[in-house]
């Protein structure tokens, strides 16, 4: 490059350059977090008019299924006939999807293993209890609370 080039036009000051610099990385930063949030294990957000997203028979008794609901998977278990209960299927060690299996629900990617009925940890390495979802039985219909 030949010292005729001026690469500082403005004649702002190194220091200016590199606070300037850093906030705009942090305004960077939070931006990008806001569409990165992990939720609280509460319910997936979604209108509030409850919402079919299963029935009774979609679900065997003593069993459990994986939907999505207003984007995310939930597990749907029904151990007693009529009774529903619902988790987030995200596995709470890093994320993968957990899967039916008999009476629990096993992390296809670690290999922890929750009860489907109470969403607790049977066997690492999650340490945390899958979050529970809220939903209601509407006669034959599972639906969003």
């Amino acid at each position: 490059m030949s010292p005729a080039t001026n690469l500082n036009p403005r004649g702002l000051s190194r220091r200016t350059v590199i606070v300037w610099g850093g906030a705009g990385a942090a305004a960077a930063a939070t931006v990008g977090l806001v569409g990165c949030s992990t939720g609280t294990g509460s319910a997936p957000a979604g209108n509030d008019t409850p919402t079919e997203i299963a029935t009774l028979a979609d679900i065997p008794v003593g069993g459990s299924i994986v939907v999505e609901v207003a984007g995310e998977q939930v597990v749907l278990s029904q151990p007693e006939s009529g009774t529903v209960i619902a988790f987030s299927a995200v596995c709470t060690h890093q994320g993968c999807i957990v899967a039916p299996k008999a009476k629990e629900l096993a992390c296809p990617c670690h290999g922890s293993r929750f009860n489907a009925e109470t969403g607790e940890v049977i066997e690492g390495p999650a340490a945390r209890a899958l979050p529970s979802v809220a939903v209601t039985v509407n006669g034959t219909s599972v639906m969003t609370a």
